[in-house]
């Protein structure tokens, strides 16, 4: 029996598969994001003083570096779940930008009060709680993105699980920071990326277990 006649009867009776869709797999992760904010909103745990904080720079650094990281850290994953894709240059950049945004931050956005100590700015217990809450946010898109990468055919497992961390922690970091009522860069800093890293290590950790490594 030739290869092809081995494979064309092999084949024979497999169900189709549906062709991948990057840019619905996406909107999917979009609408959750969207939905847990809109829960987040409905049961009234925005920040009270958000209609006067939204124009400041503070508030312009966190949201729009966290709404950027998250953005480009979802089309990192849904596009490292092709076999071909290799997400180690998107994940060093990303991390780049990360490193720069939170740089920015702590040299050029003003924190409230020059007279602080370093443990009045940092708030442990606080941010124990921000941290906790962000990976609590973060479970979901995880779970969505983990359910998306056994549906494709990532090329390195762990990487592309490290990618999904990342999305759907700075995702959850997010939809947590309009409810943070902290001004202090050095806080959102610390407490927030204490949070990102820890759903990047469950990510790491529990995502590739269903693929031969």
């Amino acid at each position: 029996m030739s290869n092809s006649l081995l494979i064309d009867r092999l084949s024979a009776e497999l169900p189709p598969v549906r062709r991948r869709n990057p840019a619905r797999e996406l909107a999917v992760v979009a609408s959750l994001g969207a939905l847990e904010l809109a829960l987040v909103l409905g049961v009234g745990l925005m920040r009270p003083d958000m209609a006067s904080m939204i124009g400041s720079p503070y508030m312009i650094w966190k949201l729009g570096s966290l709404a950027i990281l998250a953005l480009l850290g979802c089309t990192l994953a849904v596009r490292s779940f092709v076999p071909t894709a290799s997400s180690r240059k998107g994940v060093t950049m990303l991390m780049v930008l990360a490193v720069a945004v939170t740089v920015f931050g702590l040299i050029a956005v003003p924190h409230p009060s020059e007279a602080a100590s370093l443990a009045e700015r940092l708030a442990p217990a606080q941010g124990l709680l921000c941290a906790a809450s962000i990976v609590v946010l973060s479970m979901p898109v995880m779970a969505a993105l983990g359910w998306l990468m056994r549906r494709g055919a990532p090329g390195n497992p762990r990487k592309s699980a490290f990618a999904c961390g990342l999305a759907a922690g700075t995702l959850g970091a997010l939809i947590f920071a309009v409810c943070c009522r902290f001004n202090d860069p050095l806080y959102i800093v610390v407490w927030y990326s204490i949070g990102v890293a820890t759903v990047c290590t469950a990510a790491r950790a529990l995502l590739p277990r269903r693929f031969r490594l």
